[in-house]
C-alpha cells in the first residue's frame, strides 16, 4: 500500500513539473506570433542560460523519463490488481475515455516528444555542444536563428499534421491528468471545484494554444 502511494505521488509531482514546463514552453512559443526579435532574444537566452542549460534542462529531462516510467508501472500494478475477471465491463459507466486511454494517449504523447527532439533539441545539442557555436546566429540570417528555424520546421504539413494530433491527445490526457495529479496529493477539499475548472482550461488551452502556433507558421512561413 505504501508502495502504491509513494508511486502515485511521484506520478503526480512530476506531471505537475511537466505541466509547468510546457506552460512556460507555450509562453516562449507564443511570442514568435507576434514578435520574431522578441522570439529570437527569449530563445537565445534560454539556450545560453548556463542554469537552464546545466541545471534545468537535466532535471527537465528527468521529470519525462520518470513521469513515463511511473506511467508504465502503475498501468501494470493496476492490471495485476485485476485478478478476478468480469464478463462483461461497461467502463465508460464509470469512468471517462481519457482516464481509460492514458497509456496510450501517453504513447502518442512519448512519440512526439521524441519528434520535437529531433525537430529541435537535437540539432540544438550538435550545433552547442560538438560544434561550438553558441552565438544563436545563422548564414544567410539577420539577427538570431530561432525564429526563422522554427518556420522552416512548420513549413512541412506532415509535421504539422502530426503536432495538431499529438496535441489533441495531449487534451484528453491533460483533462484527466491534472484533476488526478491533485487527487492523488490529497487535495479534495473546498478547492477542489476551482482546481478542476483551472485543470479545464488548461488541459484545453495550452494544446489549442500549440496548435494555433503551428498552424499560424505553416500559412506565414
Amino acid at each position: 500500500m505504501k508502495s502504491s502511494i509513494v508511486k502515485k505521488y511521484v506520478m503526480a509531482l512530476s506531471g505537475l513539473f511537466l505541466m509547468l514546463f510546457l506552460f512556460q514552453h507555450f509562453c516562449i512559443n507564443a511570442t514568435s506570433l507576434f514578435s520574431s526579435d522578441l522570439f529570437n532574444n527569449i530563445s537565445h537566452f534560454m539556450g545560453t542560460n548556463p542554469l537552464v542549460q546545466f541545471a534545468i534542462q537535466p532535471i527537465l529531462i528527468i521529470g519525462v523519463v520518470v513521469h513515463f516510467i511511473m506511467g508504465f508501472v502503475l498501468e501494470l500494478d493496476n492490471k495485476n490488481a485485476r485478478k478476478i475477471g468480469y464478463a462483461m465491463n461497461n467502463g465508460a459507466a464509470n469512468s471517462t475515455w481519457a482516464s481509460r486511454n492514458m497509456i496510450w494517449s501517453g504513447l502518442v504523447i512519448l512519440a512526439f516528444i521524441a519528434l520535437h527532439f529531433v525537430d529541435f533539441w537535437f540539432p540544438e545539442i550538435n550545433t552547442k555542444f560538438i560544434q561550438g557555436d553558441w552565438s544563436g546566429a545563422i548564414e544567410g540570417v539577420e539577427g538570431y536563428r530561432y525564429f526563422t528555424e522554427l518556420q522552416h520546421k512548420f513549413a512541412n504539413p506532415l509535421r504539422v499534421g502530426a503536432y495538431i494530433v499529438a496535441f489533441a491527445l495531449l487534451i484528453m490526457h491533460l483533462l484527466h491528468g491534472f484533476s488526478s495529479a491533485f487527487q492523488s496529493l490529497g487535495a479534495n477539499n473546498k478547492y477542489t471545484r476551482a482546481i478542476k475548472g483551472f485543470g479545464k482550461v488548461y488541459a484545453i488551452g495550452v494544446p489549442v494554444g500549440f496548435i494555433v502556433i503551428a498552424l499560424f507558421h505553416y500559412f506565414n512561413h
